[in-house]
């Protein structure tokens, strides 16, 4: 089951994908900046509960660590007893002892290794949480470099479209023209002035 900020993701991925392309390009794109900002005003409110479900599963290991603790104490615990129970037979002390020990011992070692066993699973879980946020953080931060990218582009595209327009205007209007540029020459070479006798 994918988590809300992944869903979330796919439906901006989904948006980015269903843009019209812009006019005389094949790798831009079109964005209705409100929905945009929806959707990523929605990310941002989604993000810290997301967050506090991981941070739940890592303050899980301390209730792991803690079962863990129990389950060795009572085998601890019934080791002892069976010990003393073993003991108190006069007719079998001795081996009663050596075995006490070895359960105690088998004991200690399971415990130990329950911990152990539980210690792992716990820094795993931690670090999976912590890898899987790290992922989302790194691919939404793509989707917004992406995009950032993509308006810069887009604008300076614009202005290169409006200055060559702009150009072409200015030369349809010299062409518009031509006589009164003529007219300023020929003043320039005739200034007009007469000659007194």
């Amino acid at each position: 089951m994918s988590s809300k900020i992944e869903q979330l993701i796919d439906e901006i991925e989904e948006y980015v994908d269903s843009c019209k392309p812009q006019f005389m390009s094949s790798t831009n794109i079109i964005v209705n900046k409100d929905q945009m900002d929806e959707l990523l005003r929605e990310l941002r409110m989604k993000t810290p509960d997301e967050i506090k479900r991981y941070q739940k599963i890592i303050s899980n290991k301390e209730a792991i660590l803690n079962d863990a603790k129990s389950k060795a104490d009572a085998m601890i615990s019934e080791a002892t007893a069976h010990t003393n129970e073993l003991i108190s037979e006069h007719e079998v002390m001795q081996r009663a002892y050596e075995q006490a020990n070895q359960v105690v011992e088998d004991a200690r070692a399971q415990a130990q290794s329950i911990l152990d066993n539980a210690t792992i699973e716990a820094n795993n879980l931690k670090q999976a949480a912590m890898q899987y946020m790290d992922d989302i953080l790194m691919h939404l931060e793509n989707i917004i470099t992406s995009s950032t990218q993509t308006a810069s582009t887009n604008y300076e595209n614009l202005i290169s479209s409006l200055n060559y327009y702009r150009d072409i205007i200015t030369s349809n209007r010299n062409e518009l023209h031509p006589a009164d540029e003529d007219m300023a020459d020929m003043e320039g070479d005739n200034p007009g002035t007469l000659d007194v006798m």
